[in-house]
């Protein structure tokens, strides 16, 4: 009886060595994808913003406003993208399965255009009086921007869980 029950507490040992180790790596896993989707999504982001910044709506936009160019179209735009990427990037990924539709570029999509909503109604908090023209304009140019980032991210979802469109989602 005795010897049955030690080698029971071995093996139970083992496994929980083991499971704790497979907790590690599927952290370090989830970190690693989480930093690369983050980092693709907002120079996906920053790509899709300096193109707009080049055009001459922005050019009005910025001086309507006062906002300087330089520090709006390179480094803001390159912090907001990287904050919404991963936030984007984390809810694609821990929540996968819940959010409808297979194709994580569209799921991607979706979760990038939710932020894009919760945005554009915080910016409209901000400054009650010009609130028609941050929806138009201001929402007019951020499409863009966040449909950038959310099919860079769910591609590159795709390519690091080794799925190709065509092999994944065939009918």
């Amino acid at each position: 009886m005795l010897p049955s029950l030690l080698r029971w507490n071995s093996e139970t040992t083992m496994e929980t060595q083991a499971s704790g180790r497979s907790k590690r790596q599927t952290s370090h896993e989830f970190y690693k994808k989480l930093y690369k989707l983050t980092v693709a999504g907002g120079v996906a982001f920053w790509a899709a913003d300096f193109a707009i910044s080049l055009s001459p709506i922005a050019a009005e936009y910025r001086a309507a406003f006062s906002i300087s160019y330089l520090p709006m179209a390179l480094v803001e735009a390159l912090l907001g993208g990287l904050i919404i990427g991963c936030c984007v990037s984390y809810f694609l990924l821990r929540f996968f399965d819940k959010i409808p539709k297979k194709n994580p570029i569209l799921k991607s999509v979706m979760l990038s255009f939710v932020a894009l909503v919760v945005i554009e109604v915080f910016s409209t908090f901000v400054n009650l009086s010009n609130a028609s023209v941050y929806l138009l304009i201001d929402t007019g140019m951020n499409v863009p921007r966040f449909l950038a980032l959310g099919i860079v991210v769910g591609y590159l979802y795709n390519r690091l869980n080794g799925r190709t469109l065509h092999r994944q989602y065939e009918v």
